[in-house]
């Protein structure tokens, strides 16, 4: 059975996109912990990261660096923390977080609530950000 992720790849459930391309997939975090908490997933459904092969694993990285760039453009930042637990669903994936301290990166921190146009607005600013500096 496919997972969330897989499915959110394929269209069949809505996301907050940031951007892609032919591997991997940046959205939203729909949960997040501050505005532009986005995840990047590989688009081969892999559960462990580490089961990626050597190749994939490193390009993941590199996509994850360019929507980090991104993010740091669109939300200034300290820094972007990532972010690999990988226990709540079974498809790999890191998480992009910018930070101002440390603790932004707690992950049992309340979660915001946002409303659809802000998580509209966040995806926008990111992918922006993302496509000018390809």
């Amino acid at each position: 059975m496919a997972t969330i992720f897989s499915r959110i790849i394929a269209g069949e459930i809505p996301c907050y996109k940031v951007a892609e391309n032919e591997k991997f997939f940046a959205f939203l975090d729909i949960n997040p912990l501050v505005k532009g908490h986005t995840l990047v997933v590989p688009k081969q459904e892999v559960d462990y990261i580490f089961d990626l092969s050597d190749e994939d694993l490193a390009a993941m990285h590199i996509f994850a660096k360019k929507i980090a760039r991104a993010i740091e453009k669109a939300f200034p930042c300290k820094k972007v923390g990532e972010a690999v637990i990988g226990l709540e669903v079974p498809h790999a994936h890191i998480h992009l977080i910018p930070i101002q301290k440390e603790s932004d990166m707690l992950f049992s921190n309340p979660k915001l609530k946002l409303a659809d146009d802000e998580f509209i607005s966040i995806a926008k600013a990111i992918s922006s950000a993302y496509e000018t500096a390809k």
